[in-house]
C-alpha cells in the first residue's frame, strides 16, 4: 500500500506541530511520500521581501532561525549537525535568489523561486527530524522528483502524465529501498527545470499530484480541522463533521467557501479514483472525511452549506447580448485574462451577469471597458453581496428542491439577487445581500441538514 500524506502550514509551523506530524508518520505502516508546506508565516514572509527588498542578510538570518530552532529542539546532535550543513546550503540559494530580485523590475519567474523556498526548508526539516526518530527520511524536491508544471507563473497547473511517468522513475525506487521520500508542496517545475508555483494554498493540490503520480492508494490531506462540515461552526452551532462525501460535492463546497482543501485538490485523485481523506493533526484520533466516488442512494437532501462573501455582481447591458455569442465570450475572455475567479455567471435577453470578487471589480470594469464594444449601452455593479453554496448528492435532479430553498430564504425576509443552478448536479448557488447571508446559512443548516 502506497499513501500520499500532505501536512499543511500549522502542521509544521511550530515544534508541538512538528512533533505531532512526525508521530503521525512513524506510525503510519505504509510506504509513503510525505508532502509539506512553508512554515505558518514564511511564504506571506517571502512574498512581502519581494516586494518591500529588505537587507537580505538579515531577511535570511531570520527564515534560517526560524528552521534552525526547530530543528534544534527535535534533532539528535549528529543528525542537526548533517542538517546545518544542508539549511545553509538552501539558505545561501535563497540569498542568491533575493540578490537577482533585487536587479529585475519585474520578473514572475524569478518571484515564483523565492516563493517556493518555503516548501524546500520544510522538506530538509522533516526529512531529518523523521531520521532522528528512526526514519529514513529523505528531502526530495519538485526538480528532483520531476513534478511537471505548465501554465503561467503563480498559477501553474501539473502535467499529471508527465510526473507519473517521472515519479515512477524517480519515486517509486526510493519507496522500495524502504526510504520516506519528503517532498515540496506548493510548486512544480516546466519541462527547462524552471519552478512554477500553484498559487496560494497550493500545496494540497501538490499532494494530490503527487498521489496522481504514486498510483497511490490513498491520499491524506493532514490540516488543522477534523474535516468538511455541514456548515461553518463558527456561524452554526449545530455544524458538525461529514464522514464521507463525493469528490464533486467536496470540490463544489472548497471552490465556494469551505477552508478545508484548495479547490483544484479534487481532480488528480478523481482521475484514478484515488480516495481522499481530511485528517486532523492536531486530533488524529478523529476519523476526518472520506471523499471518494460515491452512488446516489436518495438520502439527505443537503449534505453541506457553505458561504463566499466579499462578492459583487457586475452587469453589462446589451440589446439582445444573448443573440451575440461572440460579445459574450470577448467579455468572459477579458475577465478570464485579469485572473479573475468567476463564481456565477447568468444571462438574459439584453444582460450578461457575472460574480466577482469585490476586490477584482475595478479591473473588471477597466478590462470590458477597454473592449470598446459600441453593442455595450451600460455597466452596473451591485456590491455588498455573498454567494450561498447548498450541496447534497445528485440534489439538482431530485424535484422541487430549488423551490423548497428558496422558500426558506424567503422567509427571513432576504432577496435573491442571482441564481446559479444547473451548472452541477451537486450544487446550487445563489447570491443575497451580505447582511442576510448568515442568517440564510443558519436557516438552510436547521431546516435541512438539522443540529
Amino acid at each position: 500500500m502506497i499513501k500520499a500524506m500532505k501536512f499543511g502550514g500549522t502542521s509544521v509551523g511550530s515544534v508541538d506541530a512538528l512533533e505531532r506530524m512526525t508521530s503521525i508518520i512513524k506510525n503510519e505502516p505504509a510506504k509513503k511520500v510525505v508532502v509539506v508546506s512553508a512554515m505558518s508565516g514564511v511564504t506571506n514572509s517571502l512574498i512581502a521581501c519581494i516586494r518591500d527588498r529588505p537587507d537580505t542578510g538579515e531577511f535570511v538570518g531570520q527564515v534560517r532561525t526560524k528552521y534552525a530552532s526547530a530543528g534544534k529542539i527535535l534533532m539528535k546532535p549528529d543528525v542537526f549537525e548533517r542538517y546545518g550543513k544542508a539549511l545553509d546550503e538552501s539558505i545561501g540559494g535563497l540569498s542568491k535568489a533575493l540578490d537577482a530580485r533585487k536587479k529585475a523590475d519585474a520578473d514572475p519567474v524569478l518571484d515564483d523561486l523565492i516563493s517556493s523556498w518555503g516548501e524546500r526548508l520544510s522538506t530538509i526539516t522533516v526529512a531529518h527530524i523523521l531520521q532522528s526518530r528512526g526514519v529514513d527520511g529523505i528531502a526530495v524536491s519538485s526538480e528532483e522528483s520531476g513534478l511537471i508544471a505548465e501554465g503561467t507563473p503563480g498559477n501553474g497547473s501539473a502535467n499529471l502524465e508527465a510526473t507519473y511517468r517521472n515519479m515512477k522513475k524517480n519515486i517509486i525506487p526510493l519507496l522500495e529501498e524502504g526510504k520516506t521520500p519528503v517532498h515540496t508542496g506548493y510548486y512544480g517545475v516546466d519541462r527547462k527545470g524552471v519552478p512554477m508555483t500553484f498559487g496560494r494554498g497550493g500545496s494540497d493540490y501538490s499532494g494530490s499530484v503527487v498521489a496522481f503520480g504514486l498510483d497511490a492508494n490513498m491520499c491524506e490531506i493532514w490540516t488543522d480541522v477534523n474535516g468538511f462540515m455541514t456548515a461553518d461552526p463558527r456561524a452554526v452551532t449545530g455544524a458538525r463533521t461529514i464522514d464521507e462525501m463525493d469528490y464533486s460535492e467536496a470540490a463544489e463546497l472548497a471552490y465556494f467557501g469551505a477552508k478545508v482543501l484548495h479547490p483544484r485538490t479534487i481532480e488528480p485523485v478523481r482521475k484514478k479514483n484515488i480516495p481522499l481523506t481530511v485528517k486532523n493533526t492536531f486530533n488524529p484520533e478523529a476519523p476526518g472525511t472520506l471523499i471518494r466516488r460515491q452512488k446516489s442512494d436518495g438520502g439527505d437532501l443537503l449534505r453541506s452549506v457553505a458561504v463566499k462573501c466579499d462578492l459583487s455582481i457586475v452587469k453589462i447591458y446589451s440589446s439582445e447580448i444573448v443573440y451575440q455569442p461572440g460579445l459574450i465570450s470577448r467579455l468572459i475572455g477579458s475577465i478570464s485574462d485579469a485572473a479573475v475567479n468567476t463564481y456565477a455567471v447568468s444571462t438574459s435577453l439584453s444582460t450578461l451577469a457575472v460574480v466577482v470578487p469585490t476586490t477584482a471589480v475595478d479591473e473588471v470594469i477597466r478590462r470590458i471597458s477597454a473592449l470598446n464594444e459600441p453593442q455595450i449601452e451600460k455597466l452596473t455593479v451591485k456590491g455588498n453581496v455573498s454567494l450561498i453554496c447548498c450541496v447534497g448528492d445528485n440534489m439538482i435532479n431530485m424535484p422541487g428542491v430549488a423551490a423548497k430553498v428558496f422558500a426558506n430564504v424567503a422567509e427571513i425576509g432576504a432577496n435573491i439577487e442571482m441564481i446559479s443552478e444547473g451548472a452541477s448536479d451537486v450544487a446550487l448557488n445563489f447570491a443575497v445581500p451580505s447582511e442576510k447571508a448568515l442568517d440564510a446559512v443558519r436557516s438552510i443548516h436547521n431546516t435541512f441538514i438539522g443540529g
